[in-house]
């Protein structure tokens, strides 16, 4: 658990450093930027990535030998270019220098963002990893409500101020890992040296395949809802636009406080059972949102929703690892961010032109049904999430 919770502090860095920019870089490209839109299109960069270099890198990672383990040599490199690259956003003296400095930042989160990630099952048992995952993620949404919060007065101060703080804690927790994460000696997944390659299509199976499209359209759902959430609340229910933007904070303060129970019940109960308990929930949950036209229960259903969100949040990203073998973890890992960062391409432009289409009104009737179809892959899964292994993989776990 120490090790955890360490280990946290990566997703931690990760998350601080993606809200900040995610609220404070729009207002740099509004003065060269007039189109909402484009400067929407601007701000997914990190999602191309993501889509392309994600997966190739924890393919990569899988096969890395050093003397500081597969992971850590990706850590090392990218995150002092993540933090050079963070400070000199706010720096930027054109539109040309902004953007440069945006793709260098992103190009450098790229390079560790699924190596950090797959540090955890790395060092995790695979029956404790949904609890690991949980304690991950409660990191990381601790560090985007600081974010929010802390770097809002940073930024008033001076707008360089909360990314210069952001610098900071990337290069604070790079060092901590250093210190305290040693892959060679720690590892429960054994290093081979003579490590396979592993071909991308070869992890395809059936069961990744439909687990995979149940991802993508739960988070096509999340994706377009926190995307479009707060237009819905000022177009459609009245509401002015902080106290819309305000309502939002109850989904993500009660994610963040069922982050670590999910992990446990994951544990306790199954990952799977816990996913679609979550899927079928947020369903209900999106189906139902429509029926409301104040404020309180709006914010009473989004709470609860948050709950079923970290259901699903917590347990899928282990359930994803223990489709595959152990040696893979790298690229199921690229391949779980490759289909998370393609349904945030894809859903708030899916979702904001049947809106245009039809009316704010369908928004989360459109969302609702995102789920039921990710209900439907989910169900065709036959996996229970429990690790699979090769035999010369068990031998080697078992030496």
């Amino acid at each position: 658990m120490k090790r955890t919770w360490l280990l946290g502090f990566g997703f931690f860095s990760i998350s601080l450093t993606w809200a900040l920019y995610n609220a404070f870089v729009p207002f740099f490209l509004d003065p060269y930027l007039k189109s909402a839109a484009l400067i929407g299109f601007v701000m997914t960069i990190d999602n191309y990535f993501a889509l392309f270099l994600q997966p190739w890198i924890g393919n990569r990672s899988d096969r890395t030998l050093t003397r500081y383990g597969r992971r850590m040599p990706y850590l090392i490199i990218g995150m002092p270019l993540a933090a050079v690259f963070v400070t000199l956003i706010p720096l930027h003296t054109s539109l040309v220098t902004l953007l440069l400095f945006m793709v260098l930042m992103n190009l450098a989160m790229s390079l560790y963002r699924s190596p950090t990630i797959a540090l955890m099952p790395d060092l995790t048992p695979e029956s404790r990893r949904t609890k690991a995952n949980g304690i991950i993620n409660f990191m990381g949404g601790v560090g985007a409500i600081l974010a929010f919060g802390v770097g809002s007065s940073l930024y008033k101060a001076s707008p360089s101020l909360p990314f210069l703080a952001a610098a900071v804690v990337t290069l604070l927790t790079l060092l901590l890992l250093i210190r305290t994460i040693k892959e060679r000696r720690d590892p429960v997944v054994p290093v081979a040296a003579d490590a396979p390659r592993i071909k991308l299509r070869g992890e395809l199976d059936k069961t990744t395949v439909l687990l995979l499209a149940a991802i993508f359209f739960w988070f096509v759902a999340y994706q377009g809802i926190e995307s479009l959430f707060t237009l819905y609340g000022k177009h459609h229910l009245g509401l002015e636009e902080s106290v819309s933007a305000f309502s939002l904070t109850f989904f993500s303060l009660f994610f963040v406080l069922f982050a670590i129970p999910s992990g446990w019940l994951g544990n306790r109960y199954g990952k799977k059972k816990m996913i679609l308990i979550g899927v079928a929930g947020l369903f209900a949950v999106f189906a139902a949102v429509p029926l409301v036209s104040s404020v309180l229960p709006l914010r009473a259903l989004l709470a609860i929703g948050g709950i079923f969100w970290a259901c699903i949040n917590i347990n899928s990203y282990p359930f994803v690892v223990s489709t595959g073998r152990e040696s893979s973890i790298g690229t199921r890992t690229g391949l779980y961010y490759l289909v998370s960062s393609l349904a945030a391409i894809t859903s708030p432009p899916l979702l904001g032109l049947l809106v245009d289409t039809f009316g704010y009104g369908t928004l989360f009737l459109c969302a609702s049904g995102s789920m039921l179809i990710a209900l439907g892959f989910l169900l065709a899964v036959r996996h229970d999430g429990r690790a699979t292994a090769s035999p010369a993989e068990s031998v080697q776990a078992g030496s």
